[in-house]
């Protein structure tokens, strides 16, 4: 079979037992069908859910499926970095495994990044073509909207301190991206530093990846997609006002980081 490029597919997880069930197939079979050579890792932080027996039983299924499982710490950063680093392609593309992502838009972004390999291509909520947990596809009905997300585990709050935050990066690090806080990207893994992970406990890693490519004068594009209501298991984060701001402080230092290292950039 003749390949139009290869990709690694990376899942940071820890306990995605049944989200791994459907997306594993559905990111094997989009991949054949664009003519992709690919290989899925899933980077696991000791998960106690059955993943380690799914995983074993979709390789026999011919799912081209890698399991690392890493066992000191648990990092989403480092996760995605391991990810990385034991990916056999060049490109490499990254997303939650919780179906918040789902194989459609990840679709769009792959079929963008096939056109121009020298782009990074990001998965945000905040430009057109984008939204929010619970919200469908060219949702008008703002009272449809508010129901939807009182469908979903998210609260309403939770959406759009969402949507001030990242405005509110935005500001502070005085950079062109809409969603700060995306963790849903293509791109190739040559430019991308580990250290951007290894100062990190969580995702404001993204913060210092898309400051760190830009400094690197790396064209990012934002691709707008609909983040969907988890389909199985429990948040990893809370709806709780204060813990939000809490988990939000290290974006915000982070922007801080990133803002003063401009500055001094600028001096020279």
């Amino acid at each position: 079979m003749a390949y139009n490029q290869s990709l690694s597919i990376i899942f940071p997880v820890y306990n995605e037992r049944d989200n791994l069930e459907y997306l594993i197939p559905q990111f094997s079979n989009l991949c054949t069908s664009l003519l992709i050579e690919y290989e899925i890792i899933v980077v696991d932080d000791l998960s106690d859910d059955g993943t380690s027996e799914l995983l074993k039983e979709l390789r026999n299924n011919n799912f081209n499926s890698k399991h690392i499982i890493r066992k000191n710490d648990r990092s989403l950063p480092k996760s995605i970095m391991t990810g990385i680093e034991s990916s056999k392609f060049e490109s490499v593309m990254w997303l939650d495994a919780d179906g918040s992502m789902d194989i459609f838009s990840a679709e769009v972004l792959i079929k963008e990044y096939l056109k121009n390999p020298n782009n990074y291509y990001v998965g945000s909520r905040f430009v057109s073509g984008g939204g929010y947990k619970g919200q469908d596809a060219n949702e008008k009905n703002f009272i449809k909207f508010i129901k939807n997300i009182k469908n979903s585990e998210d609260s309403l709050i939770a959406v759009y301190l969402s949507l001030l935050f990242n405005k509110a990066l935005k500001k502070l690090i005085n950079i062109e991206i809409n969603d700060l806080t995306s963790g849903f990207i293509i791109g190739n893994r040559k430019n991308i530093d580990s250290s951007v992970f290894l100062k990190s406990n969580y995702g404001e890693y993204f913060v210092y990846l898309v400051n760190d490519l830009i400094s690197k004068k790396q064209n990012i594009v934002e691709v707008g997609y609909i983040c969907k209501p988890r389909k199985f298991g429990n948040s990893k984060t809370s709806n709780n006002i204060m813990t939000l701001i809490r988990l939000g402080l290290p974006y915000v230092k982070a922007a801080i980081l990133c803002k003063k290292n401009h500055n001094k950039k600028k001096k020279f």
